[in-house]
């Protein structure tokens, strides 16, 4: 059987080009089919399957307590309506962090079942062991330094990270070591923009930011921020791109007003 035309048209070579012609790299999440059908049609380069699922979709304070069933399930319901993207899922707290081969299990396992095309990983030289067997399997990987949310209990505080010059120069030893262990692009996330900068320069993969200033080679946002239906969420970072909190909660009060004045259904609304 022919596979023309199956394969996504994005690719982590491509974004490989893109960095090296100067060209920016725009991704965003999405959790479900509708959505993931309109950023598709959008022209997005990447989408991210997130465990920020855990908050937007789920109603969890942190992203800790998403399984990687419901990551899959979410992957699953992107994958049925994206043709051009590439495909990115979260690999959630538990499934890769000192144990390499149970590390490689559960990415295997996300590439079998939800067919997307990478996975990705917080943090540096405390998983490498992990990103270099996942990446022994030819399963591409992209990394995610600076503020992980995955490790908050640790932190304690979703504050800028890498101000120091210490925690700096590790964020910088991380990033060349997990492109040298083979990842295809590197997410930093709430650190100085100098400092995204400087890893931007020092990388050859694409370096993509979320509160990381506009001198890396792309950026990401979670859909619910930049559409403004996360209402109580608004870092520096965050552009909103829309305000559509306001405008479901007049829908939905016009519409309990509607049905309870027995406006809906009109005359025209029924059969």
């Amino acid at each position: 059987m022919s596979t023309e035309g199956k394969g996504r048209v994005m690719t982590t070579h491509k974004l490989l080009e893109m960095k090296r012609s100067g060209e920016k790299i725009a991704m965003l999440t999405a959790y479900d089919y509708t959505s993931a059908k309109i950023v598709n049609e959008a022209g997005i380069d990447i989408i991210l399957v997130g465990d920020s699922a855990a908050n937007v979709m789920a109603g969890h304070e942190t992203t800790l307590p998403i399984t990687i069933e419901q990551m899959i399930y979410h992957a699953q319901s992107v994958m049925r309506a994206v043709k051009n993207p590439l495909v990115v899922v979260d690999m959630p707290f538990g499934t890769y962090q000192g144990n390499s081969k149970a590390a490689l299990s559960n990415a295997i396992r996300i590439m079998k079942e939800s067919e997307a095309d990478a996975v990705k990983m917080e943090g540096g030289m405390e998983i490498i062991e992990s990103v270099e067997r996942i990446l022994s399997a030819g399963i591409p990987v992209m990394g995610h330094l600076g503020l992980t949310p995955q490790s908050i209990h640790k932190f304690g505080t979703y504050a800028v990270r890498a101000r120091e010059n210490e925690e700096a120069e590790k964020l910088v030893q991380d990033a060349i070591a997990l492109e040298n262990a083979g990842c295809f692009a590197l997410v930093l996330e709430k650190i100085p923009a100098s400092l995204g900068e400087r890893v931007a320069k020092t990388l050859q993969i694409p370096v993509i930011g979320i509160g990381a200033g506009k001198h890396v080679d792309g950026q990401v946002l979670v859909m619910h921020d930049m559409l403004g239906l996360t209402n109580q969420f608004s870092p520096r970072f965050l552009r909103r791109y829309a305000n559509l909190y306001d405008s479901y909660l007049d829908a939905f009060k016009q519409y309990v007003s509607d049905v309870k004045g027995n406006d809906f259904p009109n005359e025209n609304e029924q059969y």
